[in-house]
């Protein structure tokens, strides 16, 4: 064998050793970032996720008391260029004057609105906790 033969012999297996230790570190890399990535999303965090303590019920509020309604929920108010507006009662969407589970809705206010069964009102809010901000009577337009 000549020195050339020879020389090319040894390059030929440092290559392979080479090659071998790279397919060795990206096989290493990728499963390390396989084992990082649950890791990683459990960290994080929901963004439609009320902040920390939005559920807690306010000061001086009755711990007992449930912080969600039992009867119909209030779930947006939306108010439109030309006068229109609409409430959003159960996933249900009701203009003024339409009936909502035999209720007239007779008030739609900033963040709340005013259903009418008979005489007696009910006032639906976004916020629960917050005072009334609409007349307990219907307005007249």
């Amino acid at each position: 064998m000549s020195h050339r033969q020879t020389r090319l012999g040894q390059q030929i297996r440092l290559h392979r050793r080479l090659r071998a230790a790279v397919v060795a570190a990206l096989a290493l890399a990728a499963l390390l970032m396989l084992a990082w990535t649950p890791a990683t999303a459990q960290q994080l965090l929901d963004p439609t996720e009320p902040p920390a303590g939005a559920l807690r019920p306010a000061a001086g509020a009755n711990a007992a008391q449930p912080l969600v309604s039992q009867g119909p929920q209030l779930q947006s108010v939306l108010h439109g260029s030309r006068g229109r507006e609409l409430a959003v009662i159960d996933g249900l969407t009701i203009r003024r004057g339409e009936k909502f589970d035999g209720a007239v809705l007779v008030n739609i206010g900033k963040d709340e609105v005013v259903l009418k069964r008979g005489k007696q009102l009910q006032v639906l809010r976004l916020y629960p906790g917050q005072p009334a901000t609409v007349a307990s009577e219907p307005s007249r337009r």
